[in-house]
């Protein structure tokens, strides 16, 4: 006979492990199946070096309101000030080279920021006199040509925001929506954890009752309540809250009888999964610039790297972090290794020259080919807006609900809306309001 209990969550996320949680402490039988071998989904912080490397989440991006940022303190987190996570053009020191891979100096920064600005200032009017469908490269354009831009001057706000897409999104800005960015504000600092973000998934899973390697194969439902199957046994609950990645939704890979009804489906399809996958290379000495937060090539030469991050304070050894997002990243998961770091190598050599060292190890994320994400994170696709994101978690005949980043509209792509969107799934299930807060009690 299957195992009975007052809800299953699939999946140990955070979204998962948030609203299991807040569950069990209300009191309810809560069970949680993980098809990994560890909790955090798409929170992973690699140790086998001696040091944490954050293969998957690495950043809160904006201190400020953020629900997060109790957590961290209360789970006793260590934090690290890195506020360009996202991708921006300034906010701290970052080392801009030119088309000809010179540093700016201060005046030729200063222009360059001006002209970021003078672009992002129009976006959201240019957005907003969109037509439904257009793109996010759409509306870049039709800024572009407001301000009579032309030459190197155009092709460096152009190659800003095709790189802000497929770092913010997981895709091409061709692939994303004209205001599939306009939530893109951080408030207040960023930080990231030398510790590991892991943390924050461990110290949520203490006591619960976690069943790893269980990959759930097909869900039965009806309004007096659920079967979960897995390959190895069957769960029986009241109600079940699945919190796969929308990657693993769009594929197909949980058989849902019924099938989820046309208006959940139908925002399923319609948000896009994107890719972004990062690579870590570990050097022997540092050879870049004091103080810089990052290394930057602007214009027409940064592709395919554009971007590198200096994450030494999370590994304590001079390290470098650059990602590849959107059609990129799909290209590097079918290369090897050695050819993906030969490829950084020439890009960074292409400003520093000998200077640049071997380096000593190196990490690599293949997100779009790990078979329990299919991608990295969701994105407004073309076409599709960010009610759609929260139309996915309406919940299903009184007993489904559908949670994670890719659930909650104000948010997607971040953690603090997993954890949002497993707060929201379990206080519709118990009824009731439940402070966050209570996740740390």
């Amino acid at each position: 006979m299957p195992d009975t209990f007052d809800t299953v969550i699939v999946g140990a996320g955070v979204a998962g492990l948030t609203a299991a949680r807040l569950l069990h402490d209300a009191g309810r039988r809560v069970v949680v199946l993980e098809a990994r071998d560890r909790v955090g989904g798409r929170t992973w912080t690699d140790r086998t070096a001696g040091f944490s490397v954050d293969r998957g989440a690495s950043w809160i991006h904006g201190l400020t309101g953020n629900p997060l940022t109790e957590l961290v303190e209360a789970f006793g987190m260590a934090t690290a000030e890195f506020t360009v996570g996202s991708y921006q053009a300034g906010g701290r020191p970052i080392a801009n080279y030119d088309e000809a891979q010179r540093e700016l100096d201060a005046e030729a920064t200063a222009a360059w920021l001006a002209d970021a600005d003078a672009v992002g200032d129009r976006l959201a009017a240019a957005a907003d006199a969109s037509e439904a469908g257009e793109s996010y490269a759409d509306v870049v354009e039709r800024v572009l040509d407001e301000l009579g831009w032309s030459g190197e001057r155009a092709a460096r706000a152009r190659a800003f925001h095709r790189h802000r897409t497929e770092e913010q999104c997981g895709a091409d800005n061709a692939e994303v929506d004209a205001h599939g960015l306009d939530e893109d504000a951080i408030d207040g600092d960023e930080v990231v954890f030398p510790g590991g973000y892991d943390v924050l998934a461990t110290s949520l899973a203490q006591g619960l009752d976690v069943r790893l390697g269980r990959t759930v194969t097909s869900l039965t439902w009806s309004e007096s309540g659920v079967r979960v199957s897995t390959a190895t046994g069957a769960f029986d609950a009241r109600q079940v809250v699945v919190t796969v990645p929308l990657g693993v939704l769009k594929a197909g890979a949980i058989d849902f009888d019924p099938a989820l009804p046309e208006a959940v489906a139908g925002a399923i399809d319609r948000v896009g999964m994107g890719t972004f996958d990062k690579v870590f290379l570990q050097f022997p000495e540092r050879f870049w610039q004091d103080g810089a937060y990052a290394i930057r090539q602007l214009g027409a030469d940064g592709v395919p790297w554009h971007s590198w991050y200096d994450v030494s304070a999370v590994s304590g050894t001079p390290m470098l972090l650059t990602f590849a997002g959107g059609e990129w990243a799909r290209r590097i998961e079918e290369m090897a290794d050695e050819e993906i770091v030969a490829s950084v190598l020439e890009g960074l050599r292409r400003l520093y020259g000998d200077a640049v060292p071997e380096p000593t190890g190196h990490w690599i994320t293949r997100w779009g080919s790990d078979p329990f994400a299919l991608g990295s994170y969701s994105y407004v696709a073309r076409g599709a807006t960010y009610d759609d994101h929260d139309v996915m978690a309406t919940p299903v005949g009184g007993v489904l609900h559908l949670a994670g980043e890719a659930t909650w509209g104000d948010c997607p792509a971040t953690v603090n809306g997993a954890l949002l969107s497993g707060h929201r799934a379990a206080e519709r299930i118990l009824g009731r309001a439940v402070p966050l807060r209570s996740l740390t009690e």
